[in-house]
C-alpha cells in the first residue's frame, strides 16, 4: 500500500462510482469517505479536514461548484479534482476560477485517476519545499513549507493556485513563461480558452502582493510572450 493514510473524501451521488472509487482508493492505503450531496460534502470537508477531494458537479442539495466555492472560502486549501461528465470548456474555466486542482472528464481510467491522485498528494504534502528557504522580495516574504506569505508583516492569503503560479514564475528567475506554460506546470492542463485562469490568479497575485496593482514591479506581463518575475 502507498497512501499511507491519507484522507480523501469522494463526493458524488453515484453510489456503483463513489463505492469503486473508495475501494480501489483503500486498496492503495488511503482512508477515504464519501459524500453523496453538496450539504454533506461541506460538513465533511470542514469537520474530517481530507487532504484531497475529487469533486462531482452535479449534486443533489448544491453543486460541485458550490461545493468547491465554500470550501475554498472556509480556507480549505487540499487539492480538489473535479471529475464530472461534463467536458466543455466553460465549465473547465469556471472550475479553475474557483481554485480546483485538475478537471477530468468521465469516464476516466482508473489507472490515470491514481496517479493523478498520488501527483496531488505528494505535491501538497511538503517534502519538495520542508527544506527550502524563505523567498523575500520587496517587502513580501513567503514560506514554501508552510505556505504561508506576508507583505510588510502582515499576512496574506493567496489561494493554492495563485500560491504555485507565483512559486512557479519566481523559481524561473525572471525567465518569460508562456500562459500554456503555466497551465501545464500549474494546472496540469492546457488550452487557449483556459489561459484567462491564469490571468485571473495573475491578477490576484499583483492585488494582494504588489504596492501598486496597477503598475506592477514583481510580476510583469510581457506582451505577446506571457509572464515573467522580477525581484
Amino acid at each position: 500500500m502507498t497512501g499511507g493514510g491519507r484522507r480523501i473524501l469522494v463526493v458524488d451521488d453515484n453510489p456503483d462510482l463513489a463505492d469503486g472509487l473508495r475501494y480501489n482508493l483503500e486498496l492503495e492505503g488511503y482512508s477515504v469517505r464519501l459524500a453523496a450531496d453538496g450539504p454533506s460534502a461541506i460538513a465533511s470537508a470542514r469537520s474530517w479536514q481530507p487532504e484531497l477531494v475529487i469533486l462531482d458537479l452535479m449534486l443533489p442539495g448544491c453543486n460541485g461548484y458550490e461545493v468547491l466555492r465554500t470550501v475554498r472560502e472556509s480556507g480549505g486549501g487540499m487539492p480538489v479534482i473535479i471529475l464530472s461528465a461534463r467536458g466543455e470548456e466553460t465549465d473547465k474555466v469556471r472550475g479553475f476560477r474557483l481554485d480546483a486542482d485538475q478537471y477530468v472528464t468521465k469516464p476516466v481510467g482508473l489507472m490515470e485517476l491514481l496517479a493523478r491522485v498520488r501527483s496531488l498528494l505528494r505535491r501538497s504534502g511538503g517534502t519538495a519545499t520542508e527544506s527550502a528557504p524563505r523567498i523575500a522580495f520587496g517587502e513580501v516574504v513567503v514560506d514554501q513549507a508552510s505556505r504561508e506569505v506576508t507583505v510588510a508583516g502582515t499576512p496574506v492569503t493567496l489561494t493554492p493556485k495563485a500560491f504555485d503560479l507565483m512559486l512557479a514564475l519566481i523559481r524561473r528567475q525572471g525567465a518569460v513563461a508562456s500562459r500554456v506554460d503555466l497551465l501545464r506546470e500549474v494546472w496540469g492542463t492546457s488550452g487557449e480558452v483556459l489561459t484567462r485562469t491564469v490571468d485571473s490568479h495573475m491578477a490576484e497575485l499583483r492585488r494582494k502582493l504588489e504596492p501598486e496593482a496597477e503598475a506592477p514591479r514583481h510580476f510583469l506581463t510581457v506582451w505577446k510572450a506571457g509572464y515573467r518575475f522580477k525581484d
